[in-house]
C-alpha cells in the first residue's frame, strides 16, 4: 500500500505539470484549430531559458517569471513571423509549418545550449524527502505541483475575468461572432501562441528539475498529448484533468508493468491508451463534437 500511495501522490504533481503543458496545446487548438507539434520544443526552450537565468544568480522564482516574460515575447514573434500570412489557409498547411517550426527550434537550441544535460546547481529543492505519514514526498515534486497549480489558476482567472481572456474564448467559440463584435483575430491568436510558450516554458523548467534539461524534455512536451485528447482538445478543464490522469497512468505503469515489460513501458502505455481510449470517444471527455447535417 505504501508503494500505491507513492506511485498516486508522485502521478498526480507529475500530472499537474503535464496539465501545464497540456494548456498550451488546448489554447492554440481551440483559437485556430491548429495541432502544434512544436510544442515538446516550446517545452524545451522554457527549460533552458530558465536554466540560464538560474545559471546566472537569479533566483529560482524570479527565473520562472522571467522566463514567462520571455514566452511572451517568444510567441508574439513566432505567430507574427510564421504564422500570421497563413490566416484563413487549409489547416494541414499550418501543421506542416508547425513541423518545420519544431525542427528549427530544435537546431536552434543545440546550436546555442549543446546537446549535453544540464541541471539546475545548486539545487533548486531540498534532497530530503518530505515524510506525510506512510508516505515519503520529494520537495521537487511537491513544490513543482504547487507552482503549476498557482499557475494554472492564473490562466483559468485570465480567461474568465479579463477582457482578452473573454475576447480568446469568443474567438474560439465562434470567429465570425467575434469578428463582428470588434475582436481582433490576429491578436487573439498571438495571444494564443503567447500563453502556450509560457505555459508549455515553465512546465519545461519544472519538468528540467526533476530529470535534468536534456533533448527528453522535448519529448516529454509530446507526451502531453494523450493528456489533451484524453480531455478534450479543446476544453481548458479537460486538459487539466487529461494531465493528472495521464500522470497516474505513467506512474503506475511504471510501478506495477516495468518489472515484467522492461524497456521504457510508462512512456508507451500512455499512447497505448489514448489509442484505445479514441474508439469509444473519439472527442476526448469534454471535447466539442461537431455533427454535421447534409
Amino acid at each position: 500500500m505504501e508503494l500505491f500511495f507513492m506511485s498516486l501522490t508522485t502521478g498526480i504533481m507529475v500530472g499537474g505539470i503535464y496539465a501545464l503543458v497540456a494548456l498550451g496545446w488546448v489554447l492554440i487548438y481551440k483559437c485556430s484549430g491548429v495541432l502544434n507539434l512544436a510544442m515538446g520544443e516550446l517545452t524545451l526552450i522554457g527549460a533552458y531559458v530558465t536554466y540560464s537565468f538560474y545559471n546566472a544568480g537569479i533566483p529560482f522564482v524570479l527565473a520562472v517569471f522571467l522566463t514567462l516574460l520571455v514566452g511572451i515575447v517568444l510567441g508574439f514573434l513566432t505567430e507574427r513571423i510564421f504564422l500570421d500570412k497563413l490566416i484563413g489557409e487549409p489547416i494541414l498547411a499550418v501543421i506542416m509549418v508547425t513541423v518545420g517550426l519544431s525542427f528549427f527550434l530544435k537546431g536552434l537550441i543545440g546550436y546555442i545550449w549543446g546537446s549535453d544535460t544540464r541541471v539546475f546547481e545548486p539545487a533548486v529543492f531540498e534532497i530530503e524527502p518530505i515524510t506525510l505519514g506512510v508516505l515519503k514526498i520529494s520537495p521537487v515534486y511537491l513544490w513543482s505541483f504547487i507552482l503549476a497549480i498557482v499557475l494554472l489558476v492564473i490562466f483559468m482567472c485570465f480567461f474568465k475575468y479579463t477582457r482578452w481572456g473573454l475576447s480568446m474564448q469568443a474567438t474560439a467559440d465562434d470567429e465570425t461572432a467575434a469578428l463582428s463584435l470588434g475582436v481582433s483575430a490576429r491578436f487573439v491568436y498571438s495571444a494564443a501562441w503567447a500563453i502556450a510558450f509560457m505555459s508549455a516554458g515553465v512546465g519545461g523548467a519544472l519538468l528540467g528539475n526533476i530529470n535534468g534539461i536534456n533533448i527528453s524534455v522535448g519529448y516529454l512536451g509530446l507526451l502531453v498529448l494523450p493528456a489533451v485528447v484524453l480531455g478534450g482538445l479543446n476544453s481548458v478543464p479537460g486538459a487539466i484533468v487529461g494531465g493528472i490522469l495521464i500522470g497516474l497512468l505513467q506512474n503506475f505503469s511504471g510501478t506495477y508493468l516495468d518489472q515484467y515489460f522492461p524497456g521504457g513501458v510508462k512512456e508507451i502505455v500512455p499512447f497505448v491508451f489514448m489509442a484505445i481510449f479514441l474508439l469509444f470517444k473519439p472527442y476526448g471527455l469534454w471535447g466539442w463534437e461537431r455533427i454535421e447535417r447534409v
